[in-house]
């Protein structure tokens, strides 16, 4: 958990300046979606990012469609 908010720290919250809590909201949570969970690699889903384990368990699906 460390690590996440290291990273959270370095790319959001200490590049600029927000004016209001709802910017930075928004900040946090496209950084979360575009960002963290496209990259990180899960134990659990055998050292795959979220976006490639989904890719690889729909693909066989549509093909059996």
């Amino acid at each position: 958990m460390e690590f996440f908010f290291s990273l959270l720290q370095k790319n959001v919250l200490d590049r600029l300046v927000w004016a209001t809590r709802e910017e930075l909201r928004i900040a946090i949570v496209t950084w979360i979606e575009r960002t963290y969970h496209r990259r990180r690699r899960e134990a659990s889903l055998g050292r795959l990012t979220p976006v490639e384990y989904e890719t690889v368990m729909t693909t066989p699906a549509l093909q059996a469609a």
